[in-house]
């Protein structure tokens, strides 16, 4: 019996968010504003990233049905 292996929890800078998802920065904070979207975290001085558990849950939702609307 083999277990799923979850991917360790990181923290996602907007290139790997934009890759991840396939949308643009705009429309990434578009969909922040709107609250459709997992907020960014601030990380440093001038830094944000994404907790990269919650970019996956919210694919996983687009994925599933949960597509924007």
């Amino acid at each position: 019996m083999s277990a799923i292996a979850t991917p360790p929890r990181r923290i996602m800078r907007l290139p790997q968010v934009q890759e991840a998802t396939g949308y643009g920065r705009a429309w990434i904070y578009e969909l922040m504003s709107k609250g459709k979207f997992p907020k960014a975290r601030k990380i440093g001085t001038r830094a944000v990233g994404w907790d990269s558990t919650e970019i996956e849950a919210w694919i996983a939702e687009q994925l599933d049905g949960g597509a924007l609307k």
